[in-house]
């Protein structure tokens, strides 16, 4: 049996209650499917700062590059320092960010299954700003290599998901038509290898009220860095909000899991955080050390994460927002159960 060594950062806010609760639900998966996972807990984020004077330490680094994946909680106020940062090191330049409908989940309908390919390493989040007088500038850095990979990535997604087998590139090129212009321009030379991928165009504007009306028309949806980063927070509230919103953050040879929200500190202590959108992170994380490591077992696992967390929600074992009366830790506890009552 292969033994991964997972780097954890906690987070801050809630991301402490959610990593606990994702834990109780590994341990679950653990023994169902035979999967062995070393959680290596480390320091980074708004706490770390305050006692360190750093939000990311280089022995935390040091600590991820030893490790075969990366599982993060929210951060705060040092999100930048942290997961940008990270997501720059390591060339983490493909964020997979997936929208699904699940029973029992507040949901528009019940037919969405999307997932958002978003560039995740250039455009304006590269952070080149600077001042002259009173006029601020940033600039936005669209590569040809970095079209060209994000768009292949989100083909390939397309080859291998049971859905609809199209991609829908989201741009705005008819006003930044040199940026936005490669990008598109990219896409379509890629769609082009692809025959068996429908492929599409829409511009950020029209796709954000799109995204409202039609969910259920979209499967692959790949775009630039600030635009899937706006409108993978748009679509989560169609099917339950952030709480329900994994990512990844996935590169060539690394890879690293987390929620897609923030750190949400109205919440601390209360203890109704919805903790599935780091379960979900969980699987997510499953799956790509499966596909990897070519590892049978890390794939049974991501699909049991994914049947507890779906009979839970079912079942009305959630939190207080969905109508349940769950607590945070004793929704992992429900998963949990739910696993362990599988059969495999």
């Amino acid at each position: 049996m292969r033994r991964y060594r997972v780097a954890l950062i906690p987070g801050d806010g809630i991301g402490p209650e959610l990593t606990e609760t994702m834990l109780i639900v590994m341990d679950a998966v653990q023994k169902k499917a035979g999967v062995n996972l070393e959680f290596v807990r480390l320091e980074a984020g708004d706490a770390c700062f305050e006692k360190r004077g750093v939000a990311l330490p280089d022995e935390t680094v040091e600590a991820i590059r030893r490790s075969h994946v990366c599982i993060k909680g929210p951060v705060g106020e040092t999100a930048a320092d942290v997961i940008v940062r990270l997501r720059m090191m390591f060339d983490l330049y493909a964020n997979i960010r997936p929208v699904k409908a699940y029973q029992g989940a507040p949901c528009l309908r019940d037919d969405i299954d999307l997932v958002f390919v978003r560039e995740n390493t250039e455009g304006l989040y590269k952070g080149f700003e600077f001042t002259l007088d009173d006029v601020a500038v940033a600039l936005r850095v669209i590569t040809r290599m970095g079209c060209e990979r994000i768009a292949r990535r989100a083909f390939e997604l397309a080859l291998r998901r049971d859905g609809k087998r199209k991609v829908t590139a989201i741009h705005k090129s008819n006003v930044m038509k040199k940026t936005c212009g490669l990008f598109a321009q990219v896409c379509r030379e890629v769609a082009e290898k692809y025959p068996e991928v429908t492929f599409n165009e829409q511009y950020v504007d029209a796709a954000a009220m799109r995204l409202i009306k039609e969910p259920q028309s979209y499967d692959v949806i790949v775009t630039t860095n600030m635009f899937g980063d706006i409108l993978s927070d748009e679509a989560a509230q169609l099917v339950g909000g952030l709480g329900m919103a994994p990512g990844g953050n996935i590169g060539d040879d690394f890879a690293l899991f987390e929620p897609v929200h923030g750190s949400a500190p109205t919440r601390v202590g209360k203890h109704t955080a919805n903790p599935c959108s780091m379960i979900l992170a969980s699987k997510m994380m499953l799956e790509w050390l499966g596909e990897r490591y070519g590892d049978p077992s890390c794939l049974e696992a991501a699909g049991l994460v994914e049947s507890g967390v779906a009979q839970a929600l079912r079942e009305g074992l959630t939190i207080p927002d969905f109508g349940g009366k769950l607590r945070t830790l004793e929704m992992g506890e429900a998963i949990a159960q739910k696993i362990m009552e599988m059969e495999t």
